[in-house]
């Protein structure tokens, strides 16, 4: 048997109860891993309150179908499925599950070889926990609609979790001049990081103060198209990573009538970018930061945390 925190319903973290389950069997083409390490994202919250339509039409409308959240994962494979060949019993691996089935907040989780990569020694497993979902995410939306170049004038918005965090260190690595958007607490934090500027939002619009970008990366986009476009150079462009799902429809129908490049990043899991990251780290060049730690059975207040919104980088489930 193992630990496992399942929730039934949708609501607040009080609905996640810490349980026991049988160990999960692998089926042929997949791993079994015993979990060292997780990470909490944003997605995890949505899926637990349920409030958003489109992750009831992914998750179920009444009950939750994903019965264990969590899917950046860190650990070590004790059964291989017959059909694997990339791993083996004894190697440490880690990866984002999200296309798998989730199941991350538990001792034990079963996950096909695709989207797993090794885990290199200097990289602790709170580390490699905090670093493929936020990581690849960052990656990809400063590579979306052409891609931030060299030497440009990036701004990110909500830049104070995971992707922001990860986001400024690779702008850095392009010589980036980077503007950054979050409360006021967290902008010392994202100096220390490398950011040239910053903003605290609840004292200053950057979409009204007159100063332009080349490239808006939105973490927790909410504007209007126009206030966004009112933000960027003549040959700006916008990615939107994370936000109000009615912006989403917006920026659709604005890609179908109009050249300028604003859109939403379509997330993929990717061993190929992890590895890439993964080689960043071990450079000494990029580094996930970690607010706080917990252990399995406060998986509740990690994402009671979460959604009050104070975290600093990434929240770390422990699994001893």
């Amino acid at each position: 048997m193992m630990k496992a925190i399942v929730y039934q319903q949708y609501g607040s973290p009080e609905v996640l109860q810490l349980t026991e389950l049988p160990i999960p069997k692998p089926k042929d083409n997949e791993v079994l891993i015993k979990t060292y390490a997780a990470s909490v994202n944003s997605w995890d919250w949505d899926a637990l309150i349920g409030e958003q339509f489109v992750i009831r039409l992914i998750s179920g409308f009444f009950r939750p179908k994903k019965k264990i959240l969590g899917f950046d994962i860190a650990g070590q494979v004790t059964a291989v499925g017959k059909k694997v060949k990339r791993f083996k019993v004894g190697d440490e691996v880690f990866g984002d599950i999200s296309a798998y089935g989730w199941g991350g907040f538990a001792e034990y989780v079963c996950a096909p070889e695709a989207p797993l990569t090794f885990k290199p020694p200097s990289m602790t497993f709170e580390q490699a926990a905090a670093l493929p979902h936020a990581g690849v995410l960052a990656l990809q939306g400063l590579r979306c609609q052409g891609g931030l170049q060299t030497g440009q004038k990036l701004l990110i918005n909500g830049a104070g979790g995971g992707v922001g965090t990860l986001g400024i260190q690779l702008a850095k690595l392009q010589q980036a001049e980077v503007t950054v958007v979050d409360r006021a607490d967290k902008l010392e934090m994202l100096r220390g990081l490398g950011a040239d500027h910053v903003i605290d939002y609840t004292k200053e619009d950057f979409t009204q103060n007159g100063k332009l970008y080349d490239f808006v990366l939105d973490n927790v986009a909410r504007r209007s198209i126009a206030a966004y476009k009112r933000a960027l150079s003549p040959q700006g462009r916008f990615v939107m990573v994370g936000g109000d799902m009615r912006l989403v429809l917006s920026l659709l129908l604005y890609g179908l009538f109009s050249a300028k490049k604003m859109g939403i990043l379509a997330h993929q899991p990717n061993p190929e970018d992890l590895d890439y990251l993964k080689g960043l780290f071990e450079a000494g060049s990029l580094v996930p930061v970690i607010d706080k730690v917990y252990p399995l059975e406060e998986v509740p207040e990690a994402l009671r945390y979460f959604g009050e919104g104070n975290v600093k980088g990434k929240l770390v489930i422990r699994i001893p």
